[in-house]
């Protein structure tokens, strides 16, 4: 007599629980990383109070459809753009007793030229037509600028350079009591050289 046994089935009600709980796990515990992008102002969608600026305090900067370079009206070279950064936001035209005199400046201190580099603009615009490389090597210029005078004071103020401080910083392998430190010079040096790069609208010409 032949005796039929029954196949116990598995029990499968609690299996979306456990997918569940393992999705939640997960989503706790992933880590999503942050896009970066570039550290800049950009026009305000609506159009805001106006702010009186005088002219000497900005750097006009325009790229044409053609990847043409100016610079106030005037083609250059994109070799000498870093050049002419630096010697606009370090020019420290203000007198020595005015408020906005600039001490640390080693400018030309032009008249004509910004008082100093915390009113020192950079307005950057370009056509839609202008290549995204070409454009990244301009931007490239602009920040390398910036950090020119930066690295000169750092190491003037803390014998190290600011692109090194920064770096030191955000190695997860530095102290956090030298983070705080460091946390602090970098906030003077920008203090001193705040990076003021404007995308202004497209232009039309």
């Amino acid at each position: 007599m032949s005796i039929k046994r029954e196949i116990p089935e598995v029990n499968a009600g609690s299996m979306a629980d456990i997918a569940f709980l393992l999705l939640i796990f997960f989503l706790v515990t992933t880590t999503l990383k942050t896009d970066e992008g570039f550290d800049r102002l950009l026009p305000p969608k609506e159009p805001g109070p106006e702010i009186e600026l005088n002219e000497r305090n900005v750097l006009r900067v325009n790229i044409n459809s053609d990847n043409q370079l100016m610079v106030e009206d005037n083609v250059v070279d994109i070799t000498s753009l870093r050049d002419l950064t630096k010697a606009f936001i370090d020019n420290g035209g203000m007198t020595i007793n005015g408020n906005d005199y600039c001490a640390y400046c080693k400018g030309n201190r032009n008249k004509s030229s910004s008082d100093n580099p915390s009113k020192a603009i950079v307005f950057l615009s370009h056509k839609r037509e202008t290549t995204y490389g070409f454009y990244i090597m301009i931007q490239n210029e602009l920040i390398g600028a910036y950090n020119e005078l930066r690295n000169r004071e750092a190491k003037r103020l803390f014998n190290q350079g600011y692109v090194q401080m920064e770096e030191e910083y955000h190695n997860q392998n530095t102290h956090l009591e030298r983070k705080v430190i460091l946390k602090k010079q970098i906030k003077k040096i920008q203090e001193l050289y705040p990076q003021k790069i404007i995308e202004n609208e497209v232009f039309n010409n």
